[in-house]
């Protein structure tokens, strides 16, 4: 089913305060203007963003809402500043750094506001504490009909509390699958000494953005009715498609190039996710392993790295023999365990010679966070009770063979940018 009057590939006329024309020239200024205040990872990226803040003005109107998970490696990748421009553009606002859970649900309503949840990562894991009601939020939310049920009220009667609301949630590392399956991915890097930025001032930037903002809605809002009826032509299926469809439907609203535009984004970054996807399964193979290696190897603390990759490479149902273009070598197996916090250091063996080599305390924390063994406690929060190292303090380091301070000369590739 496709609006009157229209194919659904978006040569049809709004109803609203803006042609189909005047609607793409306004994503093309809306694109243009979130592209000068932050440097998004790729052209797709930008128009993701671009549809998403313009589709947060019809959620009233959609059956999904997509969230936008802006991840980033470390701090001062821009993720804060995205946030800023989404909070003046985007329908009706709501920062939940420290919101409460109890709040949330009960300003979610028949026309929800746009959740921005700044350090999300404090929302998930070891430290989300009292914070699980906002996770479970967070979670039912992406599909309509899925209320939360809480005791309320003087007679403690049970209620059921919407959850459906579109949400960008930023933070540091991946967010947990429940919430990436269901999010368009924006993974932000820091900027290159040649990437340059407007300065973000409220003074001149929020006017502008603002402005964007109410053309939007005199665009959108009268198109709501319209927008409920709409099943467009997606180029994903199933989760992908629910996830996307929403910013596919402001595309053919808008017509111009931005339908082909839309679809081509969501091919490009679906993809990028299935890559990034199967890279986590490797990585956790490795880390599995590694584990069985030192395991074989009983007591030791530490591994030559050239030991470590013959074992690897020697077993014939693992991937490692034909990795890359000649099987695992020591600078793919230092950049798949970066992330991890895993690096070789240099080590002095029983013959007096030093060699780099792998500390078996650097991999414990990893394995018990992605690869706890069978029959291993697990907290309530993911990882091995067993394993968890003092708050605040690293794993005891092994004693006497390996340096404490930073090895000496460049541990491995640094990951491209």
């Amino acid at each position: 089913m496709v609006p009157e009057g229209g194919s659904g590939t978006g040569d049809r006329a709004g109803t609203g305060g803006e042609t189909a024309d005047q609607g793409a020239a306004l994503l093309d200024d809306l694109r243009a203007a979130i592209g000068r205040y932050v440097v998004l990872p790729s052209e797709e990226a930008l128009t993701a963003v671009t549809l998403w803040v313009a589709a947060s003005h019809i959620q009233p109107a959609l059956q999904h809402a997509p969230r936008l998970a802006v991840v980033g490696p470390t701090k001062g990748c821009g993720k804060s500043r995205l946030l800023d421009v989404l909070y003046e553009t985007v329908h009706q606002p709501m920062m939940t750094v420290n919101t409460s859970p109890a709040v949330v649900f009960r300003v979610i309503g028949k026309n929800p506001p746009t959740l921005l949840v700044d350090e999300a990562d404090t929302i998930f894991g070891p430290k989300a504490g009292d914070k699980e009601d906002l996770r479970g939020l967070l979670n039912a939310g992406h599909q309509r009909n899925r209320p939360a049920w809480r005791i309320s009220g003087p007679e403690h009667k049970p209620t059921a509390f919407p959850t459906f609301a579109m949400a960008a949630l930023a933070g540091i590392g991946d967010l947990p699958d429940t919430i990436m399956d269901r999010a368009i991915v924006i993974r932000m890097q820091k900027r290159k000494p040649g990437e340059r930025i407007t300065p973000f001032r409220s003074r001149y930037s929020v006017p502008e953005l603002h402005a964007l903002r109410d053309r939007l809605a005199d665009w959108l809002v009268p198109l709501r009715g319209t927008v409920a009826g709409s099943v467009p032509r997606m180029p994903v299926e199933d989760r992908a498609a629910d996830t996307w469809e929403p910013l596919v439907i402001v595309a053919d609203l808008a017509g111009g190039h931005w339908p082909a535009r839309a679809r081509a984004a969501c091919l490009a970054m679906t993809r990028n996710e299935v890559v990034q996807d199967e890279q986590t399964t490797l990585k956790t193979r490795l880390l599995r392993d590694i584990r069985r290696v030192f395991d074989q190897e009983g007591g030791k603390e530490a591994l030559r790295s050239q030991d470590l990759l013959a074992v690897l490479i020697q077993d014939a149902e693992a991937p490692w023999a034909e990795y890359g273009t000649k099987g695992l070598n020591a600078y793919h197996l230092a950049n798949l365990l970066r992330d991890f916090g895993i690096s070789p250091a240099n080590c002095r063996f029983e013959n007096g010679r030093q060699a780099k080599a792998y500390a078996r305390n650097q991999f414990v924390d990893a394995w018990a966070r992605y690869c706890p063994a069978p029959g291993e406690p697990v907290s309530a929060a993911g990882r091995s009770s067993r394993a968890r190292p003092a708050q605040g303090q690293p794993p005891s380091p092994p004693s006497g063979s390996l340096p404490t301070g930073p090895p000496s000369g460049p541990a491995g590739p640094r990951p491209a940018r």
